[in-house]
């Protein structure tokens, strides 16, 4: 399928993503198995903390992100490697929440992904996209925001909501600079995330690296093979510089 859409895919969230880019060189569910949590002590001390609920996809979709990666990394060499730190991941929802309500917060969002046949679910990948900041762009995999994925993060914006937090600084995030890496628009798209990057401005994607923008105009030129896969886990993670999911607070994976 030939890919006829322009760089940027029309969401208004766009232009506010493209802020955070600035320096990126760098069944119901039958059984759910819940890691333990890994609080980590900068999460502790501060009271509130910016938090990314996202889904883990299954060995498909890491197949086409990593092909993608590794073929970025070769024309981009200061672009990031898809690691510990940069896994393949879909956003659902990101929120401030009170430190405090932690354990009630992962309560809330086992019960969601528990109420959900999400084993059964089939995700179509259609394209490639990219944000554009300066001569380079972070570019991703678009997956089609299908009723199964629209509904789950209602769900999850419903029960995060009596923990959510307005507002909050740097210090909500995951930071090894303290607070020096973290963008003032990151601090304010996680405020805004809902609604707008939610519901009807929900772009869900797998992010696959770093390139320039005359590289990637080409690349989103190129026939897409369109594929399918299904989410294979959960987690949530602490956000750190770029909206990174940073640091992994709690997981769940999906049993058949």
């Amino acid at each position: 399928m030939r890919n006829k859409n322009s760089n940027t895919h029309g969401n208004a969230s766009f232009s506010r993503r493209k802020m955070l880019l600035a320096g990126a060189t760098f069944a119901g569910v039958s059984a759910l198995a819940s890691a333990a949590p890994v609080h980590t002590a900068q999460a502790q001390q501060n009271p509130v903390i910016a938090i990314d609920t996202l889904l883990v996809p299954d060995q498909t979709m890491v197949r086409h992100a990593s092909d993608a990666n590794a073929r970025l990394r070769k024309v981009f060499p200061n672009g990031f490697a898809l690691d510990a730190t940069h896994s393949p991941h879909i956003s659902m929802l990101q929120r401030y929440v009170q430190t405090v309500d932690l354990d009630k917060v992962f309560a809330a969002v086992g019960n969601v992904l528990g109420s959900e046949k999400i084993t059964t679910w089939k995700l179509k990948a259609f394209k490639y996209y990219y944000i554009p900041s300066g001569e380079i762009g972070l570019a991703g995999i678009v997956i089609e925001p299908a009723d199964d994925l629209l509904r789950l993060q209602q769900k999850l914006i419903d029960a995060v909501a009596p923990f959510a937090v307005k507002a909050a600084t740097a210090a909500a995030f995951f930071s090894t600079e303290e607070g020096r890496d973290i963008q003032p628009a990151l601090i304010e798209y996680v405020a805004d995330f809902v609604p707008k990057s939610s519901g009807k401005n929900f772009n869900p994607h797998v992010t696959i690296g770093v390139a320039t923008q005359d590289y990637l105009k080409k690349m989103l030129a190129e026939p897409f093979e369109t594929f399918t896969f299904s989410p294979a886990g959960a987690a949530v993670y602490h956000l750190g510089t770029f909206g990174t999911a940073q640091k992994r607070l709690r997981s769940w994976e999906f049993k058949p």
